[in-house]
C-alpha cells in the first residue's frame, strides 16, 4: 500500500513537472514570422531599397508601425514619426509650411509626402540621407523637431515589456538596438506604396479621363514631365527652380551637402501625387495652392546662375492649359492609400 502510495506521489510530481516544462517551453517560443510581399505595381521600376537585407514580416511591419507611432522617440513624448507625417495628408504635414517641433520650435523644410520612398536614393530636399533604413536618425536627433538621444530612445524602448517581446519575435532575442529599430520602421516606411489614383487605373485600362483630364495630361507630358517623370512623377534629381531665396531660413539648398556652388538653391524634384493632399508647396512652403506653383513657372521663376535649363525662360502655359493640367493632376489622388487601414493608427 505504502509501495502503491509512493509511486503515485512521484507520478504526480513527475506530472506536475512536464506541465510546468510544456508551460515554461511554450513562454519562450518564438512565433513563426509571417512573410509580407512587396509588390511592385504595374508600370513601376524596380525599387531602389533592397529587400533582402531586410526580410518583410507581418510582425516586422507591425513594430515599426508601433514605433511610427510612438511618441516616445522624442524628448518629451509628444512628437513621433506620425505628428509631421500625418496619413490623411499622404503622410505630409498637413496646412502647415513648417512643423512643429520640440518647445514650441519650427523646423525649417516643408515635410514631403511619405510614400513610394522604397525608390528614392537620396532623401529629404537637399539628398542629405542617402539610405531608407537611416533616414529617421535625423528628426529624431534634431533640437528642432524629435530633440531626443539615440540612446535614451533605447533605453526607453528597453523599459517597455511589449517591446522587449516584439523585438524578440522580429530579431529572435530580446537585444533592443538602434539597428533593429531602423530596420524595423523601414518595414513600414517602406510599405507606404501609393499606386492606385484615378491615373493609375487610367493606365490599367479600369478607368478613363475626362475630356478635361485627358487635355491636361497632354500639357503635363510636354511641359512638365522632364521632370516630373512617370510612374513616380519624379526624376529624384536635384533643381534650382528659379525660386529666390527665403529671407528667414536663408536655405542654400543641396550646396549645404555637397559644398559645391553649381548646386547652390538646388533641391529635390518633389512627386506630383497625391499634390492636392500634401500642400503647402516648394521646400519651405511658400505655395499655399497648386495653381500658385504652375503660375510660379508661367512668371516667377528666377534667373540666376544654377536656375535649371527647362525653366530659366519661364514655362509657357495659357489660362486654358492651366485648368487641364490642374484636371489632371487631381487624377493623382490616391484615396485608396490615405484610407489604408494598414497605415492607420491602432485606436
Amino acid at each position: 500500500m505504502m509501495q502503491r502510495t509512493v509511486i503515485s506521489i512521484l507520478i504526480v510530481l513527475l506530472g506536475g513537472f512536464l506541465f510546468l516544462e510544456a508551460c515554461k517551453k511554450q513562454e519562450d517560443a518564438t512565433p513563426a514570422l509571417i512573410p509580407l510581399q512587396f509588390t511592385v505595381p504595374s508600370g513601376f521600376p524596380e525599387p531602389v531599397y533592397k529587400f533582402e537585407n531586410n526580410p518583410l514580416t507581418q510582425q516586422g511591419f507591425a513594430l515599426g508601425k508601433k514605433l511610427f507611432f510612438d511618441g516616445r522617440l522624442s524628448k518629451d513624448g509628444n512628437f513621433p514619426c506620425a505628428s509631421c507625417h500625418q496619413q490623411f495628408a499622404a503622410f505630409a504635414t498637413f496646412d502647415h509650411p513648417f512643423s512643429h517641433g520640440f518647445n514650441n520650435q519650427f523646423t525649417t523644410r516643408n515635410a514631403p509626402g511619405l510614400f513610394n520612398v522604397a525608390w528614392m536614393k537620396e532623401l529629404h530636399w537637399d539628398g542629405g540621407i542617402n539610405h531608407i533604413e537611416v533616414q529617421p536618425l535625423a528628426p529624431i536627433v534634431a533640437e528642432n523637431e524629435m530633440a531626443e538621444t539615440i540612446d535614451n530612445v533605447i533605453a526607453k524602448l528597453k523599459d517597455d515589456v511589449a517591446y522587449r517581446q516584439m523585438f524578440k519575435t522580429v530579431f529572435g532575442n530580446e537585444e533592443i538596438n538602434s539597428q533593429r529599430m531602423l530596420k524595423a520602421l523601414t518595414q513600414f516606411v517602406a510599405m507606404l506604396v501609393s499606386a492606385d489614383s484615378k491615373y493609375d487605373k487610367v493606365k490599367r485600362g479600369a478607368a478613363s479621363f475626362t475630356e478635361a483630364e485627358e487635355a491636361g495630361y497632354q500639357v503635363f507630358q510636354v511641359k512638365c514631365a522632364a521632370c516630373h517623370t512617370e510612374p513616380l512623377f519624379t526624376d529624384n534629381s536635384f533643381r534650382n527652380t528659379g525660386l529666390p531665396v527665403n529671407d528667414i531660413v536663408k536655405d542654400i539648398g543641396r550646396m549645404r551637402i555637397t559644398g559645391n556652388a553649381a548646386d547652390s538653391l538646388k533641391f529635390k524634384v518633389p512627386s506630383l501625387r497625391n499634390v492636392f493632399l500634401t500642400f503647402p508647396y516648394g521646400h519651405d512652403g511658400r505655395f499655399y495652392s497648386v495653381g500658385a506653383v504652375i503660375d510660379h513657372y508661367r512668371s516667377a521663376v528666377v534667373n540666376g546662375p544654377t536656375t535649371d535649363p527647362l525653366v530659366k525662360d519661364k514655362i509657357t502655359i495659357s489660362d486654358y492649359e492651366k485648368q487641364d493640367l490642374l484636371s489632371f493632376l487631381r487624377t493623382l489622388t490616391d484615396s485608396a492609400f490615405i484610407g489604408d487601414k494598414r497605415f492607420a493608427q491602432a485606436e
